[in-house]
């Protein structure tokens, strides 16, 4: 089972934005029950030494680097081997940092790197979450751009361009295939819509899923002669620790060849507050402390987090702006009343209850200038047409069509809108969560 698990965090690995290496400061606990599977801690470092100024202006890292943990992600492997769950962790995310030569106290998760390297960091994901961590492995930029093109690239979709000047992107919509410099300022643009961490987290997802189905169709781990080839050509640009074997890895190889991408799980841990201010760290991110219990909970039992309740703790749609920052005029009075229960504010009501509906779809109108609100709205309202007009003010105009315009219940989860349980089947090419 070791040799599985390893094998499967260099895959995915790539979706941390850098080659795979152990650390020899990081000692992982030793498991007292191996019952429950394995779990691996898979961490990108902000860190720019030993990169000359050509090859940071090339791959467009420039800055300056925190020497900590910009990309954290936790890989669960079921003992049987027939499921891989991946949760990332955000990098502001407040806990309690494990003991060390400081005194006692808490930080961003991204700091205990620097506090203490990865024995710290490891440390302070068991004390936060009461998972043993089984291996710890470490990225950088080089190393995944290095990986990406050696494995031929990357494929990923997108149903409008991307620009993101941070990071150097520019995508066309559709579908584009990515070498490894291009697939580097995909997974760490944080500018786009939607921004900022969570949806760098899931894109991040996305390309992983892509990458590692596009492999096993091609055959990668076809054979144990295929997986040693596939094996060969990670170790080029992949170090990992003393205990993990050419052979280990090809072993895994093959194990994936049979890991279909309904059998991956991805999710963020749930938050509660994503403006959590405290001196000399900032704005930081505090955990739903139930559904992260929860969540912490499943992977300790080696059960799968889809459908636990606790986890998403209701059916209602996850929007990421809440109602009450939504100001709103509707033509019909019945629609007007559910938006004022989903907490949305009614500006007027300007139809009558004998007024004949406009033939077709609901409409939307808003000025662009507000788009960040429109999927709010239009989450409520399923099937609704969205209106851009420049200058149309403040106010969203909801015109309601002929066709039945549902009102649904949506609920502010900014987690849960681009981090909820999904599978990878829902995250490749061509689908939708």
């Amino acid at each position: 089972m070791r040799s599985f698990t390893v094998t499967a965090v260099l895959i995915a690995t790539l979706a941390s934005g850098g080659s795979l290496w152990a650390a020899e400061s990081a000692s992982p606990s030793s498991r007292a029950d191996e019952s429950h599977g394995t779990n691996v801690l898979v961490v990108g470092i902000d860190r720019r030494t030993g990169m000359s100024a050509e090859e940071i202006k090339r791959l467009h890292v420039g800055g300056k680097g925190c020497d900590c943990t910009d990309v954290m992600m936790l890989v669960h492997f079921a003992e049987d081997g027939r499921r891989m769950t991946a949760v990332s962790i955000p990098r502001d995310s407040y806990v309690e940092f494990a003991h060390h030569s400081h005194p006692r106290h808490s930080g961003k998760i991204n700091g205990a790197f620097a506090h203490g390297g990865g024995d710290l960091t490891v440390r302070t994901v068991e004390k936060a979450t009461g998972l043993k961590i089984d291996h710890y492995l470490e990225t950088d930029f080089t190393g995944f751009v290095n990986t990406v093109d050696r494995l031929g690239g990357a494929k990923v979709c997108t149903d409008k361009p991307l620009l993101d000047l941070g990071s150097g992107l520019k995508l066309s919509a559709g579908t584009s295939r990515l070498d490894g410099r291009r697939a580097l300022r995909y997974v760490r643009t944080r500018h786009v819509d939607p921004p900022g961490d969570l949806g760098r987290v899931r894109r991040q997802q996305r390309l992983l899923i892509d990458m590692l189905s596009r492999l096993r169709d091609e055959g990668a781990f076809a054979d144990p002669a295929a997986a040693v080839r596939t094996a060969l050509t990670l170790r080029k640009s992949v170090r990992v620790d003393a205990h993990t074997s050419l052979a280990d890895l090809a072993h895994l190889g093959s194990l994936l060849g049979g890991l279909n991408a309904d059998q991956t799980e991805f999710a963020t841990v749930p938050m509660s507050d994503f403006d959590h201010r405290v001196p000399a760290w900032g704005s930081t991110l505090l955990w739903d402390k139930k559904r992260s219990a929860a969540l912490w909970e499943a992977l300790r039992k080696d059960r799968s987090i889809m459908g636990d309740a606790r986890i998403r703790p209701s059916m209602d749609v996850p929007v990421e702006i809440p109602p009450s920052w939504v100001r709103v005029r509707v033509t019909d009075a019945k629609v007007a009343g559910a938006l004022r229960a989903n907490g949305f504010v009614i500006e007027n009501t300007s139809g009558r209850p004998d007024q004949p509906r406009p033939k077709g779809a609901t409409v939307i109108t808003y000025d662009p200038h507000r788009a960040r609100y429109a999927p709010t709205l239009e989450a409520a309202i399923p099937g609704a047409k969205l209106r851009p007009v420049a200058g149309h003010g403040p106010v969203f105009d909801i015109t309601v069509g002929s066709k039945a315009a549902s009102v649904v219940k949506v609920v502010h989860d900014r987690s849960s809108v681009e981090g909820a349980p999904v599978t990878g089947d829902r995250l490749r090419c061509g689908t939708t969560e």
